[in-house]
C-alpha cells in the first residue's frame, strides 16, 4: 500500500461510541483468488480458500462459521468467482451456513468493488447495515478474542469510523503491509490511523516490530454500508455507479445472485485499502492480539502448523531421515526425504513443488510460466467438482479416456448425448440410475452398462450414500464440451 498520513491533531470519527445492534452486523465474506501461492495444492479453479490447510474444515467453511452466532451476525454474504459458485454452495450447505446471498463476480476486480456490491445489496433491505468484512482465507485460532475486537470494531463503526484490523506483530515479517497507529480514541481500544505502509524490507520490518506502534494490516474490516459507499463515491464515482449499476441489473441463477456481466467488467478495479481506507480521514484500527495468517505462502504454512522435534510439519505418507526444519506434503504417494534442511515438499498426484522455505513465495512465478505454455496443471486438478459430484481423470490415451465419478446421494446429471465418443460405466459402490435411450437402468456395485454413441442418456444417484463408477470413454473427441 502506498504511505498515507494524517494530522494526528485532527479530532477522532468516533470520539464517542453509541450501544451497536450487533444482529445489525452483517459479515461478507470475500471468496476470490486464483490461488496460486499454494500451488500446486492450491490453483485456479479450487483456490486454497476452498481447500481443508488446517484442520478438517476448509478455510472457507472456518470463515463462516467464526461468524456463525446468531446472537451477534446476520446470516453471511458471500462473493466469489462464478467458476467457484457450486463448490462454495456445497461447502456452505455441509458447515450448516445459510447464506444471506451468494453473489456471483463475472470478473475480478479487488476488494472494494466487491465491497460496494455487498454494502448496496445490503442497504436494498436495511439502510442501517453494518458490514464486517472478512477475506474468506485466514487462519484465527482463537475466536474469543476474535470477537472480542469485532465488539469493538463495530462499536466504532457505529459511530461512523471506518475500521480494519491491526494484527500485533510476532516477527519482523515482510510479506505483510503495516499500519501505523495514532492516538486512541475516545472510548473503547480502538485507534487512529496515522499512516498505511507497503511491504518492508527485513530492516524495516525489524525497526516496525522494536517502535511497537505498527501492525500487520490483516485486510479485514467493518464500517456502515452506507458510510463506506459515500466515502467511495466520494473518491470514485465512478466505481461506485459502475457497481450499482451491475447490482441493479443482477440476475437470479438457482441460489445465486449474477452481477451484471458488461457492467461490473467496466468497473475500476482497486483495494478498499488503496481505494477508501488510505484517503479518508476517518480510518480507525483495532489492535488484534491474536494468532492470525492469511496463509500467503509454504512458509507461511509451516509456521502455523504443529512441529516434530526436527522442526518438521510432515502430512500425509512421508518417511523422512536427517531432515530438519522443512514443510513435506504427500498426496496419495509416498514421499521421502534425506539429509534436506528448510524445504518445502508438496507433492499431488500430477505435480511436486520444491524450493528453499525462504523462496516457497516465489512459487507464482513458476505458475505463470505453466500458465504460458498453457499446462494445464496451472489451473485445475485432475479431480474437477461439479454440482452433482465430481469426476477425476485416471488415465487418457489415443481414443480412449478413464475417469473415476462420484455423484452425491438425490444427485443427477443433465439429460444428454455425445456425437463422438461411446461411454462404458461400471458401478464401484452405491447405486445408480441410468437413463439410455427409452430404458431405465438401476445398477448395484459391479454392475455396468453401456451408453451407444449419438444415445440421450442420463446417471442419477436414488440412494442415501456416494455413487461411485468408474467411466470410460472411446472416440474420435473427447472433450467435455461434446
Amino acid at each position: 500500500m502506498n504511505q498515507s498520513s494524517k494530522d494526528s491533531s485532527e479530532p477522532a470519527a468516533a470520539a464517542t461510541a453509541p450501544a451497536v445492534d450487533l444482529r445489525r452486523l452483517y459479515p461478507v465474506i470475500l471468496s476470490g483468488g486464483s490461488g496460486t501461492r499454494l500451488w500446486p495444492l492450491s490453483r485456479e479453479l479450487y483456490p486454497k480458500q476452498l481447500l481443508p490447510l488446517v484442520g478438517e474444515d476448509s478455510l472457507l467453511q472456518q470463515t463462516a462459521r467464526r461468524v456463525a452466532d446468531p446472537a451477534r451476525f446476520a446470516a453471511p454474504l458471500v462473493i466469489c468467482n462464478d467458476e467457484h459458485r457450486f463448490i462454495i454452495a456445497e461447502q456452505l450447505r455441509r458447515s450448516a451456513t445459510e447464506p444471506l446471498a451468494i453473489l456471483l463476480e463475472p470478473v475480478g476486480r479487488n476488494t472494494a468493488p466487491a465491497a460496494a456490491a455487498a454494502a448496496l445489496t445490503l442497504l436494498a433491505d436495511d439502510a442501517d447495515a453494518v458490514m464486517l468484512v472478512l477475506p474468506s482465507d485466514h487462519v484465527i485460532p482463537d475466536a474469543a478474542a476474535f470477537l472480542a475486537c469485532v465488539d469493538a470494531a463495530a462499536a466504532a463503526a457505529a459511530a461512523g469510523a471506518l475500521v480494519t484490523f491491526g494484527v500485533t506483530p510476532n516477527g519482523p515479517e515482510t510479506g505483510y503491509g503495516y499500519i501505523r497507529a495514532g492516538a486512541p480514541l475516545a472510548d473503547g481500544p480502538c485507534r487512529r490511523v496515522d499512516a498505511f505502509v507497503e511491504k518492508p524490507d527485513r530492516a524495516t520490518a525489524e525497526r516496525y516490530v522494536a517502535d511497537g506502534g505498527y501492525f500487520w494490516n490483516s485486510g479485514m474490516f467493518v464500517f456502515p454500508a452506507a458510510r463506506y459507499l459515500a466515502e467511495l463515491e466520494r473518491h470514485h464515482p465512478d466505481m461506485v455507479a459502475g457497481c450499482r449499476a451491475a447490482v441493479e441489473a443482477a440476475a437470479a441463477d438457482l441460489d445465486f445472485r449474477r452481477l451484471d456481466v458488461e457492467r461490473f467488467s467496466a468497473v475500476p478495479a482497486d483495494s478498499i485499502d488503496y481505494a477508501v481506507m488510505e484517503k479518508t480521514e476517518d480510518a480507525a484500527m483495532v489492535p488484534a492480539d491474536f494468532r492470525w495468517s492469511d496463509l500467503g505462502s509454504w512458509s507461511a504454512m509451516w509456521e502455523v502448523e504443529d512441529k516434530d522435534a526436527a522442526g518438521n510439519v510432515l502430512i500425509g505418507d512421508v518417511e523422512t531421515d536427517d531432515v530438519r526444519n522443512s514443510y513435506i506434503r504427500a498426496g496419495d504417494k509416498l514421499v521421502t526425504a534425506l539429509g534436506v534442511d528448510d524445504l518445502v515438499i508438496v507433492a499431488t498426484d500430477d505435480a511436486v513443488f520444491v524450493a528453499r522455505r525462504d523462496r516457497s513465495q516465489d512459487v507464482k512465478a513458476l505458475v505463470r510460466k505453466l500458465k504460458d505454455a498453457d499446462r494445464a496443471e496451472a489451473v485445475s486438478h485432475t479431480t474437477v467438482y461439479r454440482p452433482w459430484g465430481s469426476y477425476q481423470t485416471i488415465d487418457a490415451g489415443d481414443r480412449f479416456q478413464v475417469k473415476r465419478i462420484v455423484v452425491n446421494p438425490g444427485a443427477k446429471l443433465s439429460l444428454q448425448k455425445h456425437f463422438h465418443r461411446a461411454e462404458h460405466w461400471v458401478v464401484v459402490n452405491g447405486t445408480a440410475k441410468v437413463t439410455r435411450g427409452d430404458d431405465t437402468l438401476l445398477l448395484q456395485e459391479n454392475e455396468s452398462t453401456y451408453i451407444p454413441l449419438g444415445t440421450f442418456h442420463r446417471l442419477e444417484n436414488p440412494g442415501k450414500v456416494p455413487l461411485h463408477l468408474i467411466e470410460v470413454q472411446s472416440g474420435a473427441y473427447l472433450g467435455e464440451d461434446d
